[in-house]
């Protein structure tokens, strides 16, 4: 199954301030991880978030982090972030369950 990949805005924005060769290694790790298999865990690249609802995957991607959430027959992109900002984001905008 192929999936549709959205960007909500303020991943866009993420998208946008990242350099111009991490933005193409991001670009390419969410076409080849989260277009056919977003669910699909591994040690590595794909942890689903225990304890919050929202979002529901992180994609690492070097030292940034893709924060998503898998619909039907879509992917929706949260935000894009550097490791260390990733805590104080996760605090502000993560949904506990």
């Amino acid at each position: 199954m192929r999936y549709e990949i959205l960007l909500a805005p303020q991943a866009v924005e993420d998208l946008k301030r990242l350099r111009a060769s991490v933005r193409s290694q991001v670009r390419d790790a969410m076409e080849s991880h989260l277009r056919h298999q977003p669910q699909k865990q591994s040690r590595s690249r794909i942890k689903r978030l225990n304890g919050i609802t929202r979002p529901q995957y992180r994609l690492r991607v070097g030292e940034v982090r893709v924060f998503y959430d898998v619909r039907e027959d879509s992917v929706e992109v949260l935000a894009i972030l550097e490791k260390k900002e990733v805590s104080e984001w996760l605090e502000r905008s993560g949904r506990r369950g």
